[in-house]
């Protein structure tokens, strides 16, 4: 009977244990943004967009969580971002498909273009856009961040590295 209960209690702890480790993962650090300003840099100035229906989450647990659903009207001018790549989302997250943003990008059925280099030093903020309005942010680790993150000194042309980044 003993070995029983201890086999129960050590199933039990698992599958409770995953599901936490999962919803730690999928929900609990993520916060939904109400007002964020976007931006697209045109020639090293930063040109504000005009955006509706926005749609953003954010996580302080990693700076390359943040994520952005929202139309624009108007054409949009700014620094192409050629090595644009969409980031996953949480399943929950549904406005944002980064597999459909890519494929978009890969066939220029959208353009990327930088939306502020260096939000969070190493890291780029990235904003996609369709013809039809509809656009997506996202946050990536540019080439600065990949050296320095990566215990080397930043290449030629970074901004020096803040104190404390690692």
């Amino acid at each position: 009977m003993n070995g029983k209960l201890i086999g129960i209690f050590l199933i039990a702890a698992g599958v409770i244990g995953g599901a936490a480790m999962y919803w730690l993962q999928v929900y609990a650090f993520y916060e939904r943004l109400d007002d964020v300003a976007l931006t697209v840099t045109d020639g090293g100035v930063a040109q504000p967009l005009d955006v509706s229906n926005l749609q953003a989450i954010d996580a302080t647990s990693s700076p390359i969580r943040f994520r952005a659903c929202f139309d624009i009207a108007g054409d949009v001018a700014g620094d192409p971002c050629p090595d644009a790549t969409p980031l996953n989302t949480p399943g929950w997250f549904d406005c944002f498909d980064a597999e459909a943003i890519g494929d978009a990008l890969a066939t220029g059925t959208a353009q990327a273009y930088l939306g502020q280099f260096n939000v969070i030093y190493g890291i780029d903020r990235v904003i996609a856009v369709f013809p039809d309005g509809r656009a997506f942010a996202w946050h990536q680790i540019n080439a600065c961040g990949e050296e320095v993150f990566d215990g080397n000194p930043p290449p030629d042309g970074c901004p020096p590295v803040p104190e404390g980044t690692e």
